[in-house]
């Protein structure tokens, strides 16, 4: 399929994240040309919203729209495959918000599909492609920190108890890990590479999903990552990359558009970055997403198709040690 330089846009399931993501594609002026919802009012009423031409009351007429090039997936974690399967089918490109699938063999089935019609199947982690992550891969190619020996990062929210809302209830993909924990992971796998070994403790809540997880991941260069994920409190959403030269800190709420400084030993500030974009920031790898397409591109450089499969991974392993299964997982 051959996409514009800059790709229409069609919304699949118009909730919160879709609000948001589809905000900061109005900011950075993107193509927003259809919504789809199982429910036409939904729809009508989130394309009024945002002065959307088309709207859609199943995902199966968004995804054959022919004014559509790309969609972006913002259902529960539990749909995202089969929705991401339906839209490659259609020979549509997609960005799939994260956690990109519920586990690692569904990611690999959505990789495939893409590869084999030559499609991108982009995972939204949007936090990667933020300026001042931008910056921090930078500091970290030149050798600015020394070897790196640690990194660490929380993501702790106050969230419902309820246990049939999607943060609890394994139907809907619930636990912190996979909405929250992912960030984290992911942030340690950019800035070290692939874990060798991980070691994990949580507590489960009453709908059996993981309410607090906390991970130490041994790397290939040796240096060790934690992460804290929680749904039922709110803690200070800070990160650090530690070197033996220097150590990035990175403020509140880091996997934002926020700022950092680079802080020697002595507690020297030798580099302060501070954010200053419009909108959330969500535009920023839907920006990159058409770049690729521009260049007949199908895999992100920042946040690799095997690379999101591997992480997905990752999380699997980190759910088997701390007991998490969801529906129908063998």
């Amino acid at each position: 399929m051959t996409s514009p330089s800059s790709p229409r846009w069609g919304i699949l399931g118009p909730g919160g994240i879709a609000r948001a993501f589809t905000s900061d594609l109005r900011t950075a002026g993107l193509d927003v040309t259809a919504v789809g919802s199982r429910r036409r009012e939904t729809a009508e009423a989130f394309a009024s919203d945002f002065s959307i031409p088309h709207a859609h009351g199943s995902y199966e007429d968004l995804v054959a729209d022919p004014d559509v090039d790309i969609v972006y997936i913002a259902t529960p974690h539990p749909m995202h495959a089969s929705n991401a399967l339906l839209a490659l089918e259609a020979g549509k490109h997609v960005l799939v918000e994260k956690p990109f699938t519920l586990n690692a063999d569904e990611a690999a089935a959505v990789r495939d599909a893409a590869a084999d019609r030559g499609l991108l199947a982009m995972e939204a982690m949007w936090t990667r492609y933020l300026p001042h992550m931008v910056r921090i891969r930078e500091l970290v190619a030149s050798g600015a920190l020394g070897e790196i020996r640690a990194v660490t990062a929380d993501h702790t929210q106050l969230l419902s108890s309820d246990p049939a809302h999607r943060i609890n209830a394994l139907e809907l993909g619930g636990g912190a890990l996979l909405d929250l924990g992912i960030y984290p992971v992911s942030f340690a796998w950019d800035m070290l590479g692939e874990p060798v070994s991980i070691l994990a403790s949580a507590r489960l809540g009453d709908a059996g999903s993981d309410t607090e997880v906390a991970t130490i991941m041994a790397h290939a260069n040796g240096a060790l990552s934690t992460s804290l994920s929680a749904s039922r409190g709110a803690g200070p959403n800070t990160a650090s990359v530690i070197g033996t030269d220097v150590r990035i800190d990175i403020d509140r709420v880091w996997y934002t558009a926020t700022s950092f400084r680079l802080v020697g030993p002595d507690g020297t500030v030798r580099e302060e970055f501070r954010s200053d974009i419009e909108g959330r920031g969500m535009q920023y790898q839907a920006l990159a997403a058409g770049r690729y397409l521009a260049e007949g591109r199908t895999d992100s450089d920042i946040l690799p198709i095997d690379e999101t499969v591997a992480i997905m991974a990752t999380l699997d392993e980190i759910r088997t040690l701390v007991g998490v299964r969801y529906p129908g997982e063998e």
